[in-house]
C-alpha cells in the first residue's frame, strides 16, 4: 500500500533526522533545510504531501513566512501543518494558528506524542477529503439530474418552436458568463454564486409560454402579420401565469426568478418593450441579461426565417442598438468580452461551471471558520430539495427515492399529496397501505423486477393501477436501482417516478402527450394507443386482455347530408360514449377517420363486456341514426403481438360489416374461411387507406 508523504521543514539536520526516524515505519518523508526550499518544493508538487512538520525559527524564510506563502497559494486549505518549536510564548502559538496551522508540537520531542498527533491529523484530513469527494460527486450528480430536467422542460418548447436543441444551452451559458462579467465590472448588483446559478437555471424556462402559441405562428418562415405578432407576444404573460399558478411554490427562489424572466425578458431598457413597458433598472437584472442572451443566440443561430449571422456582426448589431435597447453596462460587458463569449457559449461550459461551483462549496465545507460543515451541508440539501420540488411540481410526476439501509421510501411533496400518503414511509411497516394503493399482486411483480436488476442493467419500467380516493388510474412506473462499489455489488436503494397515463394536469403535460392524442376527440391516436397497449402487454403478459375495433356505419352520409362540422360532432359524441362505457384504465383511441379502438382488461368473459359497450354506442344524434359495426379479439397467448391482435379484431369487424353491419362479432378461426370467399384484397387493405377513402 502506498504510504502518505510528509514534508519535514527544519534548519537542524538532527531534528529532521529524529522526526524522520519516528515516522519512517508508517510514512514516507522528505526534508527541507529552510522555509525557502520548502516553498519551492510546494510550488512543484504540493499535491503529493499529506502533512508538513514546520519549524518556526529558520534562516532565509521562517515558519510564519511559509504559512503566509501557503495561504497566498491556497495550499493551506488542503495541506495540514503541524508547527514544531521550543518556543512557548502564547503570541507565537496564536499567530501560527491564525495563519492556519493545525497543531503544535514542542521540543524536545516525545516519540509517542509526535506519532499520535501526526497520525490523527493525517487521518482527520483524509476523512475530510473523502467527505468532500462524496459531497462533490453527490451534488454534481443531483445537479446533472436538475440540468436534465431543465433540458427536458425547455426541449418541449423547442420541439414546437422549431429551434435548435442548443438554444437553451446557449442562453444559459451566455447568461452565466455575462452575470459573472457584470459582477466584476460593477458592485451595483452584488450577485452571489448561488443567485447566479438560480438565474442561469431559470433562463432555460424563458420561453415556456410558447407551448400555448399556435405552431403555424411559431414556425412561420415569413414575417408575422400584426395579428400574428400580437398572438406571439402573449407568450411572456402565459409563461409567467403558468409559473405563478404552481401551488405551494410561490416563495421558491427558482420560481420567483423564472417568473421575472418569463414575464419581462422582452422589456426594453428604453421602456418600449412588452408586456408592461418597464424601463431601465425597473426591469430585473435577470430578465435584462436573458433578453440579451436570447437576442444574441437568435442572431447567431439558424431559424426557419433566417440564416445565422457571424458572431462579430451580431455583437456589432447589438452594440449599435439595431436589435433593441439594453443596459449600457451589459453592452460594455458584451463588447469587452466579445472574444471570450463565443467560446463560452459554444463550449460545454455548463459542466465545467457546475464542477467549479461544487468544488467551491466542498472547499468551503472543509475550511469554513464561521459555520460548521453539517450546517452548510444542510443548506445545500435544502437548495437541492427546493429545485427538485419545483421540477416535480412542473412535470406533475410522482417522484420517489428508496434507501435500502433504512428500508425507507421518500416521495416528493407533490407525489405524496397526489397519492394521499406520507412523504416518508418505512416499507416493512406500511405494506398494507401500499398493497391498498398499488395492489399486492403488482407489488410482488415490482419486487421481482427490482431484484432482477443488475449494475449493468439497473432500470426497469412497468404499468400499474393506483387507487386514489375512489378512482383507479393507470401509472407508468420507471425505477433505477443504485448499486454499491463492493465486490460483489449490492443494491443500496433506488430512484424512480410514476407518470399518470390517464390525464394531464398541466400545459406541459398536455404538450408532451399531444403528439399521441387525437386533437378532435382527445382520445389516444393510433401511435399513442399502440405504445400504451404494447407497454401493458409487455409488463403484465399474464393478464386477460381484448381489443375491440369499430367504425360508424354510413358515416359518409352524415358528412354529405349535414356537413363536416356535423360529422365532427358525431365523432365527438361517439368518443364521449366510448369513455362513458369503459373504465378509466381502459385504452380508448380514435385510430383514423370514423374508426375507433378499445383495449380492455377483463376477468371472466369478454362477450358481455363487448355487448354492453356496443349497445351504448348505438342511438340517435339529432337526425342521424348512429349505428356501429364492431369486431373484437381475445388475447389467448401472452406471446401475441399488437399487430396480430389488431389484425384479428379488424377481420372480426370486417366480418360484421359483411354480415349486414350494425352488429358485433368476436374473432374465431372460422371467420378466416368465410372471409376467404370475399375480396381478400379489401380485407388486407391497410386501415390508413380505408381512412382516406372515408374522408
Amino acid at each position: 500500500m502506498k504510504k502518505e508523504k510528509i514534508l519535514i521543514v527544519d534548519d537542524s539536520e538532527m531534528n529532521r533526522s529524529i522526526l524522520a526516524d519516528m515516522l519512517v515505519d508508517e510514512f514516507d518523508t522528505e526534508e527541507a533545510e529552510n522555509g525557502a526550499v520548502a516553498v519551492d518544493m510546494l510550488k512543484k508538487r504540493a499535491e503529493e504531501y499529506s502533512l508538513i512538520l514546520l519549524d518556526i525559527v529558520m534562516p532565509e524564510l521562517d515558519g510564519f513566512g511559509v504559512l503566509e506563502a501557503m495561504n497566498s497559494n491556497n495550499w493551506i486549505e488542503s495541506l495540514p501543518v503541524i508547527m514544531i518549536s521550543a518556543e512557548t510564548q502564547s503570541s507565537q502559538i496564536e499567530r501560527a494558528y491564525n495563519l492556519g496551522a493545525s497543531d503544535f508540537i514542542m521540543r524536545p520531542f516525545d516519540a509517542s506524542i509526535v506519532h499520535r498527533r501526526v497520525v490523527n491529523t493525517v487521518l482527520l484530513y483524509a476523512k475530510q477529503k473523502k467527505l468532500i469527494n462524496i459531497i462533490d460527486e453527490q451534488v454534481y450528480e443531483k445537479e446533472q439530474n436538475s440540468n436534465l430536467m431543465v433540458d427536458i422542460l425547455s426541449h418541449i418548447v423547442e420541439f414546437r418552436n422549431g429551434e435548435s436543441g442548443l438554444h437553451i444551452r446557449h442562453v444559459r451559458a451566455f447568461t452565466d458568463f455575462l452575470l459573472r462579467c457584470l459582477n466584476k465590472k460593477t458592485g451595483n448588483y452584488n450577485l452571489t454564486d448561488s443567485e447566479i446559478g438560480v438565474i442561469s437555471m431559470a433562463s432555460a424556462l424563458h420561453d415556456i409560454g410558447k407551448i400555448s402559441i399556435d405552431e403555424h405562428i411559431l414556425n412561420k418562415p415569413g414575417k408575422l402579420t400584426d395579428e400574428e405578432y400580437a398572438v406571439m407576444k402573449r407568450h411572456s404573460l402565459i409563461g409567467a401565469t403558468m409559473l405563478e399558478g404552481l401551488e405551494g411554490q410561490n416563495d421558491n427562489p427558482l420560481v420567483k426568478t423564472a417568473y421575472e424572466i418569463c414575464r419581462w425578458h422582452h422589456e426594453r431598457y428604453d421602456g418600449r418593450g412588452y408586456p408592461d413597458g418597464l424601463k431601465g433598472d425597473d426591469i430585473p437584472i435577470s430578465a435584462q441579461i436573458v433578453a440579451l442572451a436570447d437576442v444574441y443566440d437568435a442572431l447567431t443561430s439558424e431559424r426557419v426565417y433566417k440564416k445565422p449571422i457571424p458572431h462579430e456582426e451580431a455583437v456589432k448589431m447589438i452594440a449599435e442598438g439595431k436589435c433593441g435597447a439594453f443596459n449600457p453596462l451589459l453592452i460594455e460587458c458584451l463588447t469587452e468580452n466579445a472574444d471570450k463569449i463565443r467560446s463560452a457559449v459554444n463550449a460545454d461550459v455548463a459542466k465545467k461551471q457546475m464542477r467549479a461551483t461544487v468544488k467551491n462549496f466542498a472547499d468551503a465545507v472543509l475550511h469554513s471558520k464561521s459555520q460548521g460543515a453539517s450546517e452548510r451541508t444542510l443548506r445545500l440539501l435544502d437548495y437541492e430539495r427546493m429545485k427538485y420540488n419545483f421540477f416535480a411540481a412542473m412535470t406533475q410526476e410522482v417522484q420517489f427515492e428508496y434507501v435500502a439501509a433504512t428500508d425507507t421510501i421518500t416521495f416528493s411533496p407533490y407525489g405524496a399529496q397526489r397519492l394521499g400518503i406520507e412523504e416518508n414511509l418505512i416499507l416493512s411497516k406500511n405494506k398494507d397501505k401500499l398493497d391498498n394503493l398499488l395492489g399486492a399482486d403488482w407489488l410482488e411483480k415490482l419486487s421481482k423486477k427490482f431484484m432482477e436488476t443488475t449494475p449493468e442493467n439497473p432500470e426497469f419500467k412497468g404499468d400499474c393501477k393506483v387507487k386514489i380516493g375512489g378512482d383507479t388510474k393507470w401509472y407508468t412506473v420507471i425505477i433505477r436501482t443504485i448499486w454499491s462499489d463492493d465486490a460483489p455489488p449490492a443494491i443500496e436503494g433506488a430512484i424512480g417516478k410514476m407518470i399518470d397515463m390517464t390525464e394531464s394536469h398541466t400545459k406541459i403535460g398536455e404538450l408532451t402527450e399531444k403528439a399521441l392524442h387525437d386533437p378532435l376527440t382527445g382520445l389516444w391516436n393510433r401511435s399513442g394507443s399502440r405504445e400504451q397497449i404494447e407497454s401493458r402487454i409487455r409488463n403484465f403478459p399474464a393478464n386477460k386482455y381484448a381489443i375491440a375495433v369499430f367504425d360508424i356505419d354510413f358515416f359518409k352520409n352524415a358528412n354529405d347530408t349535414y356537413g363536416h362540422l356535423f360529422g365532427d360532432r358525431v365523432l365527438k359524441e361517439v368518443s364521449s360514449r366510448v369513455l362513458h362505457s369503459t373504465r378509466a384504465y381502459d385504452i380508448c383511441a380514435r385510430i383514423g377517420g370514423d374508426e375507433f379502438l378499445i383495449f380492455l382488461e377483463y376477468k371472466t368473459d369478454i362477450q358481455p363486456i363487448v355487448a354492453r359497450i356496443f349497445s351504448q354506442l348505438n342511438g340517435k344524434i339529432e337526425n342521424f341514426d348512429l349505428h356501429v359495426s364492431m369486431g373484437a379479439v381475445e388475447m389467448t397467448d401472452e406471446k401475441q403481438t399488437y399487430d396480430e391482435l389488431f389484425h384479428k379484431a379488424d377481420l372480426a369487424l370486417y366480418y360484421s360489416k359483411q354480415s349486414g353491419r350494425n352488429q358485433y362479432n368476436i374473432y374465431n378461426g372460422s371467420m378466416e374461411d368465410v372471409l376467404l370467399d370475399s375480396d381478400i384484397s379489401e380485407i388486407l387493405t391497410p386501415v390508413e387507406s380505408k381512412e382516406e377513402d372515408k374522408e
